[in-house]
């Protein structure tokens, strides 16, 4: 079997690295487009247009095969869920509280999901794995509740409400494309699920339209730079990237760079946006990532002697393991990545 070469293996790390990037920065900047251009109106642009791109990659070939009712009701459920719902509470948050909440809270999500499995799957648990839960479950409390203990109850505790709500959908939508994306192409059922995700804004975009005067005649930078990130890289490059990336290396290798994401948000949320780091924020963060560590039971190992090598030390040792090659196919990586939260 043919392994790929050093430079495709560095190209396919930077390509990783470069899609939770994007992916991490996505908070802070919907958060700056959301003083310009009002919520529903944004994400409509965002998935009609990231519809759009999906439908010219595919040439058009977009008709899925929904054979049964269950087909459609699991479509619908997918796009509600991780579109419609996910996206309305996160831009409603961004609106009211810090934008380094979002990336933070979201990766509470292997906690909500563990607590929904035990609680309606009635999936088994170890004393171990529900110790770290908790302790996530509690770093996740109290960034929700900070604005509370800082200034008293205000409008920034509804909006860490909301993104939590938003972290839940986006589990349900998780959930559900379990079952859904391998009976389909996950580009078509992506597209779809845009198409469903669009409309469902159309309503009340066409309602912000009506009331908000000479909206698009006031959008200036701020508007349309939140509509082309979310079309072009939230959407089509951050997950073309991953996609490539995770096609040339080990699945472990890739997670691995998941916490890029709340890292690159807290940095520019602190750097835009002037957002303050508290003592609140810092320890619920150390709860929650913390807390799923222990969960996991080991710490992921950081490929330092990878990029050592891949930059001319070849007398770096690396970690035994699988080739690099990934062996699945492209639609096997593609159903993998399309439950990437973002």
């Amino acid at each position: 079997m043919n392994l790929p070469t050093m430079s495709t293996i560095k190209k396919a790390f930077l390509a990783v690295i470069i899609a939770n990037v994007i992916w991490g920065a996505a908070a802070p900047i919907f958060k700056i487009s959301l003083q310009n251009i009002p919520p529903f109106t944004l994400a409509f642009w965002r998935f009609a247009i990231g519809a759009l791109i999906l439908a010219v990659a595919l040439r058009g070939k977009i008709s899925i095969a929904t054979s049964t009712r269950r087909d459609l009701v699991l479509l619908l459920g997918y796009a509600l869920s991780g579109i419609t719902f996910n996206i309305m509470f996160f831009f409603w948050g961004l609106q009211r509280t810090l934008a380094i909440n979002s990336p933070v809270i979201a990766s509470g999500g292997p906690i909500l999901t563990y607590f929904l499995a035990l609680f309606f799957l009635h999936e088994k648990s170890n004393t171990k794995k529900l110790f770290g839960m908790l302790l996530g479950c509690i770093g996740i409390i109290i960034i929700v509740i900070e604005p509370l203990l800082l200034t008293g109850l205000d409008g920034s505790l509804i909006g860490n409400l909301f993104l939590v709500v938003a972290t839940l959908a986006a589990v349900i939508q998780t959930i559900i494309g379990k079952e859904a994306l391998p009976k389909f192409n996950p580009f078509v059922f992506t597209f779809w699920a845009f198409i469903i995700g669009a409309a469902s804004f159309l309503p009340n975009a066409f309602y912000e339209y009506m009331t908000i005067g000479n909206l698009y005649q006031n959008l200036d930078i701020r508007g349309f730079m939140g509509i082309v990130y979310g079309a072009m890289f939230s959407s089509a490059a951050g997950y073309g990237l991953y996609a490539w990336g995770l096609s040339k290396i080990n699945a472990s290798d890739a997670s691995l760079f998941t916490y890029i994401d709340p890292v690159i948000g807290t940095v520019l949320g602190v750097v835009l946006l002037k957002e303050p780091l508290t003592s609140y924020f810092l320890l619920g963060a150390l709860l929650i990532f913390g807390g799923i560590f222990i969960a996991e039971g080991r710490l992921n190992y950081i490929p330092f002697g990878r990029f050592r090598m891949l930059n001319g030390d070849h007398h770096a040792e690396l970690p035994p393991e699988k080739p690099y090659h990934c062996t699945k196919s492209k639609t096997e990586v593609l159903k993998n990545i399309f439950n990437h939260p973002s």
